[in-house]
Protein backbone atom coordinates (compact mmCIF):
# COMPACT_ATOMS: atom_id res chain seq x y z
CA UNK A 1 0.00 0.00 0.00
CA UNK A 2 0.95 3.76 -0.61
CA UNK A 3 2.71 5.22 1.79
CA UNK A 4 3.32 9.45 2.20
CA UNK A 5 7.34 10.17 1.42
CA UNK A 6 8.61 12.51 3.93
CA UNK A 7 11.34 14.51 2.64
CA UNK A 8 13.04 17.62 3.84
CA UNK A 9 11.07 19.92 1.97
CA UNK A 10 8.19 17.78 0.50
CA UNK A 11 5.51 15.72 1.17
CA UNK A 12 4.51 13.23 -1.86
CA UNK A 13 2.45 10.22 -3.04
CA UNK A 14 2.92 9.85 -6.73
CA UNK A 15 1.77 6.30 -7.96
CA UNK A 16 2.45 5.24 -11.28
CA UNK A 17 1.09 2.75 -13.99
CA UNK A 18 3.51 1.64 -15.88
CA UNK A 19 3.36 -1.53 -18.64
CA UNK A 20 6.29 -2.44 -20.65
CA UNK A 21 6.37 -4.57 -23.22
CA UNK A 22 8.53 -7.14 -24.25
CA UNK A 23 10.77 -7.15 -27.40
CA UNK A 24 9.20 -8.38 -30.09
CA UNK A 25 6.24 -8.55 -28.19
CA UNK A 26 7.38 -12.19 -27.21
CA UNK A 27 5.59 -14.52 -24.82
CA UNK A 28 8.75 -14.73 -22.59
CA UNK A 29 7.11 -14.27 -19.14
CA UNK A 30 7.30 -17.76 -17.62
CA UNK A 31 7.08 -18.48 -13.92
CA UNK A 32 10.64 -18.61 -13.72
CA UNK A 33 11.04 -14.93 -15.62
CA UNK A 34 8.19 -13.55 -13.70
CA UNK A 35 9.98 -14.92 -10.20
CA UNK A 36 13.63 -12.84 -11.51
CA UNK A 37 11.80 -9.87 -12.29
CA UNK A 38 10.00 -9.37 -8.66
CA UNK A 39 13.68 -10.23 -7.03
CA UNK A 40 15.17 -7.73 -8.67
CA UNK A 41 12.19 -5.28 -8.70
CA UNK A 42 12.64 -5.74 -4.90
CA UNK A 43 16.63 -5.52 -5.21
CA UNK A 44 15.57 -1.69 -7.10
CA UNK A 45 13.75 -0.74 -4.04
CA UNK A 46 16.71 -1.02 -2.07
CA UNK A 47 19.38 1.45 -4.52
CA UNK A 48 16.52 3.38 -5.52
CA UNK A 49 13.73 5.58 -4.06
CA UNK A 50 11.42 3.51 -6.13
CA UNK A 51 8.67 1.21 -4.16
CA UNK A 52 7.25 -1.43 -6.11
CA UNK A 53 3.05 -2.28 -4.91
CA UNK A 54 1.87 -4.13 -7.76
CA UNK A 55 3.64 -6.54 -10.12
CA UNK A 56 2.04 -8.24 -13.07
CA UNK A 57 3.05 -10.37 -16.03
CA UNK A 58 0.68 -11.01 -18.81
CA UNK A 59 2.86 -13.63 -21.48
CA UNK A 60 4.07 -10.34 -23.53
CA UNK A 61 4.22 -7.90 -21.34
CA UNK A 62 4.17 -6.50 -17.34
CA UNK A 63 1.91 -4.27 -15.67
CA UNK A 64 3.70 -2.58 -12.62
CA UNK A 65 2.36 -0.32 -9.76
CA UNK A 66 5.32 1.82 -8.64
CA UNK A 67 5.73 4.66 -6.13
CA UNK A 68 8.08 6.88 -5.99
CA UNK A 69 9.67 10.65 -4.84
CA UNK A 70 9.04 14.27 -6.88
CA UNK A 71 13.39 14.17 -7.91
CA UNK A 72 12.37 11.03 -10.22
CA UNK A 73 11.04 11.48 -13.67
CA UNK A 74 8.64 9.08 -14.77
CA UNK A 75 11.39 8.71 -17.63
CA UNK A 76 14.26 8.12 -15.22
CA UNK A 77 11.98 5.38 -13.68
CA UNK A 78 11.35 3.79 -16.45
CA UNK A 79 15.38 3.85 -17.70
CA UNK A 80 16.23 2.51 -14.00
CA UNK A 81 13.37 -0.25 -14.01
CA UNK A 82 14.17 -1.69 -18.01
CA UNK A 83 17.63 -1.28 -17.99
CA UNK A 84 18.55 -3.52 -14.45
CA UNK A 85 15.71 -5.58 -15.07
CA UNK A 86 16.54 -6.81 -18.42
CA UNK A 87 20.44 -7.23 -17.69
CA UNK A 88 19.58 -9.13 -14.88
CA UNK A 89 17.01 -11.61 -16.51
CA UNK A 90 19.63 -12.14 -19.35
CA UNK A 91 22.09 -12.93 -16.95
CA UNK A 92 19.74 -15.55 -15.16
CA UNK A 93 17.66 -16.86 -17.61
CA UNK A 94 20.05 -17.62 -20.46
CA UNK A 95 16.76 -19.11 -22.74
CA UNK A 96 15.58 -15.75 -22.87
CA UNK A 97 18.00 -14.23 -24.77
CA UNK A 98 18.05 -16.77 -27.21
CA UNK A 99 14.38 -15.93 -27.67
CA UNK A 100 14.83 -12.21 -28.41
CA UNK A 101 17.90 -12.55 -30.91
CA UNK A 102 18.44 -8.40 -30.45
CA UNK A 103 19.89 -8.77 -26.84
CA UNK A 104 17.14 -5.93 -26.25
CA UNK A 105 14.10 -7.67 -23.52
CA UNK A 106 11.97 -4.66 -23.83
CA UNK A 107 10.41 -2.73 -26.54
CA UNK A 108 11.82 0.89 -26.59
CA UNK A 109 8.31 2.26 -25.44
CA UNK A 110 6.09 1.79 -23.05
CA UNK A 111 2.56 3.22 -21.07
CA UNK A 112 2.74 5.27 -17.89
CA UNK A 113 -0.04 7.08 -16.32
CA UNK A 114 -0.64 8.23 -12.89
CA UNK A 115 -2.99 6.90 -9.93
CA UNK A 116 -4.85 8.90 -7.79
CA UNK A 117 -4.56 7.88 -3.85
CA UNK A 118 -7.50 10.34 -2.88
CA UNK A 119 -9.87 10.18 -5.89
CA UNK A 120 -10.36 9.86 -10.10
CA UNK A 121 -9.27 12.40 -12.14
CA UNK A 122 -13.63 14.01 -12.36
CA UNK A 123 -13.46 13.64 -8.68
CA UNK A 124 -9.91 15.96 -8.75
CA UNK A 125 -11.28 17.82 -11.66
CA UNK A 126 -14.42 18.72 -10.00
CA UNK A 127 -12.49 19.63 -6.57
CA UNK A 128 -10.54 22.21 -8.38
CA UNK A 129 -13.10 24.02 -10.24
CA UNK A 130 -14.59 24.62 -6.81
CA UNK A 131 -11.99 25.95 -5.38
CA UNK A 132 -12.38 29.68 -4.52
CA UNK A 133 -16.31 29.27 -4.80
CA UNK A 134 -16.99 29.24 -0.69
CA UNK A 135 -15.32 32.70 -1.12
CA UNK A 136 -17.22 34.06 -3.33
CA UNK A 137 -20.54 32.90 -1.97
CA UNK A 138 -19.70 34.90 1.31
CA UNK A 139 -19.36 37.80 -0.03
CA UNK A 140 -21.78 38.08 -3.11
CA UNK A 141 -24.47 39.25 -0.97
CA UNK A 142 -21.83 42.77 -0.55
CA UNK A 143 -21.50 45.61 -3.50
CA UNK A 144 -17.80 45.45 -4.60
CA UNK A 145 -16.34 48.46 -5.77
CA UNK A 146 -13.65 47.76 -8.60
CA UNK A 147 -11.08 49.85 -9.44
CA UNK A 148 -8.71 49.46 -12.50
CA UNK A 149 -5.09 49.04 -11.78
CA UNK A 150 -3.26 51.73 -13.63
Amino acid sequence: MSQYIHKSHNVSVLLYHLVFPAKYRRAVFSPEVDQVLKEVCLEIEKRYQINFLEIGTDGDHVHLLVQSVPTYSVTKIVRVIKSISAREIFSRCPEVKRQLWGGEFWSDGYFASTVGKHGDENMITNYVKEQGKGYQKLHENRQLEIFPIQ
